[in-house]
């Protein structure tokens, strides 16, 4: 099977993983472990096709050199900008719009923000431009266009597959998870990252499952169906 690494691209590669770009060896190494330990054959959800791609695609990353950040050449340090400042949001609001009250030089300013903000685009607002920064989430990610999201699902659906409401920080997102998605415990939703905004594209919305724990709220889907047999009994 020597020709099966070849024909697996690099986005492929590492999304079968869930590594950005610029994954280092050590980051890389981890998600690997761990897709492996997912779909290693003698696991009940093991699949020997699916392990066979997860060690390829870590094969394909590791011989591919990670590119280097490009930093501009050293230069003296440009005159300061009067009125720009920095404006730090969280990703929920990059992702739907929302309104930050702010207070400069003794003025308070209500910005509305539209929704599809990236780090490093600018706001203007009664002559003051803001920079955006991203505030970083835990189980939320933004990388680039792309959102990363982990959320808590039923073992059953990583076992076997299936439709799926995701509990994630940024509300529930609705996903149909494929026997092999479940093995990797990643979905990708085409064009529901961060929303199409002036030159920027629709992102994708990359889904990280993971088992929720012993003792957690059923599904919406069972608990309509208590919800129902109960009604029924009575």
């Amino acid at each position: 099977m020597t020709a099966r690494p070849s024909a697996l691209t690099l986005s492929a590669a590492r999304a079968l993983l869930g590594v950005a770009p610029g994954a280092d060896e050590r980051e890389l190494r981890a998600a690997y472990r761990e897709a492996a330990k997912r779909a290693h054959p003698d696991r009940p959800t093991g699949d020997a096709a699916l392990f066979r791609d997860v060690l390829a695609a870590y094969r394909l990353l590791q011989q591919t050199p990670v590119a280097q950040t490009c930093f501009p050449p050293a230069v003296a340090s440009p005159p300061p900008i009067a009125d720009r400042v920095f404006l730090e949001i969280d990703i929920a609001t990059a992702l739907s719009g929302g309104a930050e009250d702010l207070t400069i030089d003794g003025r308070r300013l209500r910005l509305k923000l539209p929704a599809g903000l990236r780090e490093g685009d600018k706001v203007r607002v009664e002559g003051v431009i803001f920079e955006v920064r991203l505030r970083s989430q835990d189980g939320a990610l933004v990388r680039g266009d792309d959102l990363w999201l982990t959320g808590k699902v039923d073992p059953r659906v990583l076992a076997e597959g299936g439709r799926v409401e995701v509990e994630t920080v940024l509300g529930p997102r609705q996903a149909w998870v494929s026997t092999k998605a479940a093995a990797r415990g990643l979905v990708r939703l085409s064009g529901q990252g961060l929303p199409a905004r002036a030159h920027h594209r629709a992102g994708e919305l990359f889904l990280r499952l993971e088992p929720a724990e012993a003792g957690q709220e059923d599904s919406p889907a069972r608990s309509l169906l208590k919800r129902f047999a109960a009604a029924w009994a009575a």
